[in-house]
């Protein structure tokens, strides 16, 4: 079977759950036009390269399938999940990979932004941020839930959300709360069950891995070298014991000097040299990956006092790397007792694919280029460049030749004298100052990358 043929019938599959048959056209287009090697992937573009004589009515269809049609992202990422999944093999393991990933933006329309932290920047600046989960295997991984982060001060403002059409339920929430929505919705659905990975800004949330614990689940995530422990026989003492006839008996532990907490990089510093072992885990682009890496057996000491009890002992996993002068991540893990260290780290680097797939999904499927303000056509763009990269892992990891831009070969040509809407008539027509020649419409958020190949067959071949 042809890839053209191959993404037929995954187009019929998707659109069995849009809901109403005269989106079909739109969805199947609009997911064509993200695969297809053109610069930039917001409506018009993507309008003037499927329909290239009629942009004005393609640009209007689009537009309306995104920002306005009514239609499910959770029943379009649930049937792209569906047709993933046998691909991925989760059978030999699964993973749930919590993340979440930022948008640089310019002024202060555009639904959930606002100046905070973006990864993608690296640095506080204003930008939306959206937080996901993924589903994984050794094979590959796949964004399964997709949730923009709504500042406080977007979730308050009552005009600011109208505009932006966000709907009544959504409330101010942290990302951890919203990771720990999407992982009760997925559990929910019947996905596989996977370890939880997360990095340091989830990890480190006390009350998130608690209840990871309480859904059932196991997790492996990262926390800040702060984090406080006990381990081997360092414990609060008991409560005080109860001298009055009256009144409750005392039911806090204490802290006292000899019977305090140790931060988890105190800890790495006072072990011994043997307790270091080197551990690779996978092939980076020049050799095996590789590090020194310790493991423990603790309890996380936060806030025990007010518990009245210990946690349950998990492990601590440590990676100092040689000529490093200090350690430099930490994770917690509640994976069996008779785990291997080989197998702990495993299971912590394999967060590494997100990062990955955040790449391919900004860089050649377009999820950084919508251009709209709303709620709803953020969350539908999101939709389609995630079904679109789910084609694409789909037929890759089955052991085909599928490329990016496989379902159509070639982005059609463009009418002679189209310009986009805004341009001047009276443009210059050399090439070299025309404002739409073949060049880049605008900077891109980070700097142009060759396409990595980062979804591999089986056999370990692109």
């Amino acid at each position: 079977m042809t890839d053209l043929a191959e993404f037929e019938r995954y187009m019929n599959h998707l659109c069995d759950v849009l809901g109403h048959a005269d989106r079909r056209k739109g969805f199947v287009d609009y997911s064509r036009g993200l695969m297809l090697p053109i610069e930039r992937k917001s409506v018009e573009p993507l309008a003037a390269h499927t329909d290239p004589w009629h942009v004005g009515a393609k640009h209007q269809s689009l537009h309306h399938l995104v920002a306005q049609s009514d239609w499910s992202d959770d029943a379009v990422l649930s049937a792209v999940r569906e047709w993933a999944s046998s691909a991925l093999k989760l059978q030999a393991g699964a993973y749930w990979i919590v993340d979440d990933t930022g948008f640089p933006k310019k002024g202060q329309h555009s639904v959930g932004v606002a100046r905070q932290y973006c990864g993608q920047l690296g640095k506080q600046d204003n930008c939306q941020v959206a937080v996901s989960l993924s589903l994984a295997s050794a094979q590959g991984s796949l964004p399964i839930a997709f949730g923009l982060y709504l500042p406080e001060e977007w979730a308050s403002d009552k005009a600011r959300r109208e505009k932006a059409g966000v709907p009544a339920q959504i409330k101010f929430a942290t990302k951890p709360q919203i990771a720990l929505e999407q992982i009760r919705a997925a559990k929910a659905a019947h996905v596989p069950v996977g370890t939880v990975l997360a990095d340091a800004g989830y990890g480190n949330d006390t009350s998130f891995r608690e209840r990871l614990s309480e859904l059932g689940l196991k997790y492996c995530v990262g926390v800040q070298p702060s984090t406080t422990v006990w381990t081997g026989e360092l414990s609060p003492l008991p409560p005080k014991p109860k001298r009055a006839k009256r009144g409750r008996p005392a039911t806090r532990l204490r802290r006292a000097r000899g019977h305090e907490p140790i931060s988890v990089k105190e800890l790495a510093f006072d072990l011994p040299a043997r307790a270091w072992r080197t551990v690779s885990w996978r092939e980076g682009s020049n050799a095996r990956l590789s590090s020194r890496f310790a493991l423990l057996r603790v309890r996380a000491a936060h806030r025990d006092w007010k518990r009245g009890s210990l946690r349950e002992e998990e492990w601590l996993l440590m990676e100092w790397p040689e000529r490093q002068s200090e350690p430099e991540h930490y994770w917690l893990c509640t994976l069996p007792t008779n785990t291997a260290l080989r197998n702990l780290v495993n299971t912590a680097m394999m967060r590494w694919r997100i990062e990955r797939d955040y790449q391919e999904l900004k860089q050649e499927f377009g999820l950084s280029h919508y251009e709209g303000r709303g709620w709803r056509g953020f969350h539908h763009h999101a939709t389609l460049c995630i079904a679109a990269y789910g084609f694409l892992l789909t037929r890759r990891l089955q052991g085909t030749s599928a490329k990016k831009n496989s379902a159509q070969s070639q982005a059609p040509g463009l009418p002679e004298g189209y310009a986009p809407r805004g341009s001047r008539k009276n443009a210059t027509a050399h090439p070299r100052l025309h404002r739409h020649a073949s060049l880049p419409a605008r900077p891109r958020h980070r700097a142009s990358t060759g396409s990595l190949p980062v979804l591999r067959a089986p056999d370990g071949h692109a």
